[in-house]
C-alpha cells in the first residue's frame, strides 16, 4: 500500500472515537486520595496552564491556539463542566471536562492526569467520577475520542471502561513545538521533522 507523506513541520495522528450508549451498572467507587474541584468560568490563563501541564507530553494543543474570547465562550458555558484534579497538597495534577452542549449527549472533552500518576489506579477513579456525573442528566450517549499521540494505554483503557469504538480518522496539524505553543522539548518520543512550510502557523 502506498504511504501518504506528511509535509514538513506537520504532525499526523490517528483519532479513534468511542461511545457508551448504556448507563453503566452501579459499582463501588475506586479509592483515591485525589479530589475533583469544579472550576466554573475559569480564567483562560489558569485553564491553559493546567491544560498544558496535563497534555504537553501528548502534544495537546487545541486550547492553546484558541483566542481568549473563543476559549472563554466554551469554558464559561454553563453546559461545559470543567474540573481540576487536586492532590492532598492542593496541587492540580489532572483535569476533566464534560461537555453537555449537544442535547442528550455528554462528551468527555478532556480527561487526563500528569504522567507521574500513571499506573496507580487514579485513572479508574477519575473515569468513575466522570461517568457518574455524565449520566446524571437526560443523557443517552457518552462519548470520547483519543488518538495515537496519547498515552499508549489510552485506547485500551477506554475500551476496558465500557466504551465502544465507532469511528477512526487521520488528523494532521502544524507541530505545536514549531509554532511556539509548546516547548521544543515537549513529547520527545515524537520526533520533530522539518520546519513549518512558509505561511503556516
Amino acid at each position: 500500500m502506498p504511504l501518504t507523506q506528511i509535509p514538513a513541520g506537520q504532525v499526523a495522528t490517528i483519532v479513534t472515537s468511542l461511545e457508551m450508549r448504556d448507563r453503566p451498572k452501579l459499582r463501588p467507587m475506586p479509592s483515591s486520595e485525589l479530589r475533583l474541584v469544579r472550576w466554573p468560568s475559569p480564567d483562560p490563563g489558569k485553564y491553559r496552564a493546567l491544560f498544558r501541564r496535563v497534555g504537553e507530553p501528548w502534544l495537546w494543543f487545541s486550547r492553546l491556539v484558541l483566542p481568549d474570547d473563543d476559549l472563554t465562550a466554551i469554558i464559561a458555558d454553563p453546559r461545559v463542566h470543567v474540573f481540576a484534579v487536586a492532590d492532598q497538597a492542593g496541587i492540580e495534577v489532572g483535569m476533566l471536562e464534560l461537555d453537555f452542549r449537544e442535547s442528550g449527549e455528554c462528551e468527555l472533552a478532556y480527561f487526563g492526569l500528569v504522567p507521574e500518576l500513571a499506573g496507580h489506579g487514579h485513572g479508574r477513579w477519575l473515569m468513575a467520577q466522570a461517568l457518574a456525573m455524565a449520566w446524571t442528566r437526560d443523557v443517552t450517549r457518552v462519548w470520547v475520542h483519543t488518538c495515537s499521540l496519547d498515552h499508549p494505554a489510552a485506547l485500551g483503557f477506554y475500551r476496558a471502561q465500557g466504551f465502544t469504538p465507532f469511528g477512526r480518522a487521520v488528523e494532521t496539524f502544524p507541530d505545536p513545538r514549531l509554532t511556539g505553543h509548546l516547548p521544543r522539548e515537549a513529547a520527545p518520543h515524537i520526533p520533530i521533522l522539518g520546519e513549518l512550510a512558509p505561511g503556516r502557523d
